[in-house]
């Protein structure tokens, strides 16, 4: 065999064993995003996968897994079993534990909070043409027309429902639900002047602050966004007791090492910790943190319970 030859053979057996070999070839994890492509959680993973995957040594891919809710992609990855699955997950967690009477997955019990990310809040919204200018003026309204007005929202089960939903409960005031298929498409629908609400993510609606078709009335958390500090809390204008955001977090199955859920934890904190990283969450309305793996799993324990407390006040229910 001549020199060129054996040169030749040696490099295609070499490639070939990287390619048999996981141990050669780059670690691929998977951040599955249980919403379609352009949904806050989808923009949130896209933010720092990139990052993440230099930090681990590994390619970090984002794979959008939609359907009923974010209940199908995650179910999926609580089935995973390869170690490199995870789940970018939000508020509608918690939630759909409480929501669903037949789930096939335990929201706290399958999943570990490997890398807890940062939080967020949401905002209500009406059409500029409605002639309200506060939140009192709006529930003014909507009590006058009992059960005759309308919200929508991302869907069935979704945040944007539920936070609208409980709301309503903690007002005293009816109206009746639109279901869409994204946040972008409810607030839509409000411009369009098509229905009378809607509760949006702050990233939903950050580039109409100064469009005269919708009127942003409250800030869902229990104190105003340094995001958006001009505009008052829905418990400062006559609805106490209300309070609704969101925990922005990547979970991986509970079968996952706890070796390997520090590894991702550790690697988080120092993306979370990039200049970068901190003003790309900052324009999508994410107040980042970072969280010890316990500390998360504490926090999605605690979340759980009060998702049932939100889901009864509501009313809401998918069979």
């Amino acid at each position: 065999m001549s020199i060129h030859r054996f040169r030749s053979a040696a490099v295609a057996l070499v490639l070939a064993a990287a390619a048999a070999s996981p141990a050669l070839a780059q670690r691929v994890i998977r951040i599955v995003v249980p919403f379609g492509p352009g949904a806050v959680q989808d923009t949130i993973a896209r933010t720092f996968n990139a990052e993440l995957g230099q930090q681990l040594g590994a390619s970090v891919i984002v794979e959008n897994r939609p359907g009923a809710g974010g209940t199908v992609g995650t179910g999926a990855a609580a089935k995973a079993t390869d170690n490199n699955t995870l789940v970018l997950a939000a508020a509608s967690h918690t939630l759909a534990g409480h929501l669903y009477s037949k789930l096939p997955y335990d929201p706290v019990k399958d999943f570990v909070g490997v890398a807890y990310v940062g939080n967020t809040g949401y905002v209500i919204a009406a059409p500029g043409n409605l002639g309200v200018n506060s939140l009192a003026d709006y529930v003014k309204l909507v009590k006058s027309q009992p059960g005759k007005l309308n919200y929508a929202s991302a869907g069935n089960g979704s945040a944007t429902h539920l936070g609208m939903a409980y709301f309503l409960a903690k007002a005293g005031v009816e109206m009746q639900h639109v279901p869409m298929k994204s946040t972008g498409d409810a607030v839509n629908e409000v411009l369009a002047g098509r229905v009378q609400g809607v509760t949006s993510s702050l990233i939903g609606v950050t580039g109409f602050k100064n469009d005269p078709r919708i009127k942003i009335l409250a800030y869902t958390g229990a104190q105003r966004s340094k995001f958006m500090p001009e505009l008052p809390t829905a418990a400062e204008q006559g609805v106490p007791g209300y309070k609704f955001d969101s925990w922005i977090g990547v979970l991986a199955p509970a079968s996952l090492p706890r070796a390997e859920a520090e590894k991702i934890n550790a690697a988080m904190q120092k993306v979370l910790a990039m200049p970068v990283i901190q003003e790309r969450l900052a324009n999508l309305g994410v107040e980042p943190g970072a969280m010890s793996v316990d500390d998360f799993q504490k926090l999605l324990r605690a979340d759980y319970e009060q998702a049932g407390v939100l889901v009864k006040a509501s009313g809401a229910r998918i069979e």
